[in-house]
């Protein structure tokens, strides 16, 4: 008895998948291409740290690492209180960040999951207030730091960002598509009280979210330039951003103290993403996928 015959299989395509294997190839081709690509200024910028000024300038520019970066992290510490302003900015973003996630999933869980009066009103304005550039607080931002005497205090830029409007619109989209209002009413049957039912049931649903509001919030803050440069006017309280800044404009700028400061600023970024980058892209795409 003859063997029935195999099916033919065009080596175009995999009949398994449905795939074109040389469209995939193509398509990591790309992928990876763009992702060097992405990735070599933040190699460039880690090499340049290793090199001197007039190395840094020089022609070609260096592509690989070199002998100097003790020499401008000497430097740098010579010229700046460094490790103080590290603290500083970890400090405000951590306190943002923690307190943000908090009342921000608090704000999002009442937004989604209640039903109260003015609640369209109160979210149109939550809206609404994205669209104001933050440029046009600043005066009665610095006026009210300045009466509550908060001037050159962390608590003037952690305490204004503990809730924000995104933050809030977020996790309310979130909550929202993830989260049945079935739970709400079985912690009730249990008899939970409401803030019991945000605390033990809403929050472990939400950890992905929860996840891309915190990293989104704390890099913000890491970042973030404007607030400090207002409200901070000494070096002791400067953040990582403000202090960097201080090192332009002198007689002769130290490119190498300023990029190794750099990277430094940027590694505990680049830490935070490798750790948290799972739950960050479950977060953000949680809301297409769940109904």
């Amino acid at each position: 008895m003859r063997p029935p015959a195999t099916p033919f299989k065009s080596p175009a395509a995999d009949t398994r998948t449905g795939r074109n294997p040389v469209a995939q190839f193509v398509l990591y081709v790309v992928l990876i291409a763009l992702a060097l690509l992405t990735l070599f200024p933040f190699y460039w910028m880690f090499v340049l740290a290793t090199h001197t000024q007039s190395s840094i300038f020089s022609a070609p520019p260096p592509m690989w690492f070199g002998e100097f970066l003790d020499r401008n992290y000497q430097t740098l510490i010579g010229r700046l209180p460094f490790l103080r302003n590290i603290w500083n900015s970890f400090y405000i973003a951590l306190m943002a960040t923690v307190t943000t996630m908090f009342f921000a999933s608090l704000a999002g869980f009442a937004f989604a999951m209640y039903e109260f009066r003015f609640k369209r009103a109160l979210f149109g304005l939550l809206i609404t207030s994205l669209l104001i550039p933050p440029l046009l607080g600043i005066i009665p931002y610095y006026l009210i730091i300045q009466y509550l005497g908060w001037l050159n205090t962390p608590r003037a830029l952690w305490v204004p960002a503990m809730a924000s409007a995104f933050g809030i619109f977020l996790m309310r989209q979130y909550i929202a598509s993830s989260m049945p209002r079935e739970l709400l009413d079985a912690g009730r049957i249990d008899g939970a009280s409401e803030f019991r039912i945000y605390w033990s049931i809403a929050l472990p649903i939400i950890r992905p979210g929860l996840a891309t509001l915190g990293m989104l919030t704390f890099i913000g803050q890491w970042n973030n330039f404007l607030g400090p440069l207002v409200v901070l006017n000494q070096r002791e309280s400067y953040t990582i951003p403000v202090a960097l800044r201080t090192l332009q404009g002198q007689i002769q700028t130290d490119w190498g103290a300023i990029l190794t400061g750099t990277a430094l600023a940027v590694l505990p970024l680049l830490i935070i993403f490798v750790f948290a980058s799972k739950q960050v892209i479950e977060g953000l795409v949680a809301g297409s996928v769940k109904g």
